[in-house]
């Protein structure tokens, strides 16, 4: 249960790492909403997860599931460029993340 809950977590950083970036320092009510629940929600995931999983490898796998999805939403949004380079590197982040979850 404690792996779900910090997948979860970790995706809920995304939503809180973009809310962050279009809330124009805390001027736009809807995304600084956004922020401070997906914010709440990631660290009260975050915690749970780390009752029962290491810290190290805990944090590792939430911050590289928020990155990667950050960076992805990014992506697709098309407020971030695609480069077959950038996609390799966040591949390479899943992959830790999977080896992580595989070396528990």
């Amino acid at each position: 249960m404690a792996w779900i809950v910090l997948v979860i977590s970790g995706l809920m950083e995304a939503v809180w790492a973009t809310a962050l970036g279009r809330s124009a320092g805390f001027s736009r009510p809807g995304p600084t909403v956004v922020f401070v629940i997906g914010l709440v929600l990631s660290m009260a995931g975050l915690a749970y997860a780390l009752r029962s999983l290491p810290v190290g490898t805990g944090y590792a796998v939430w911050v590289g599931i928020g990155a990667v999805c950050t960076t992805a939403y990014a992506m697709l949004s098309g407020d971030e460029s695609v480069t077959a380079l950038k996609v390799l590197l966040l591949a390479g982040i899943v992959g830790c993340v999977v080896g992580l979850k595989l070396a528990h």
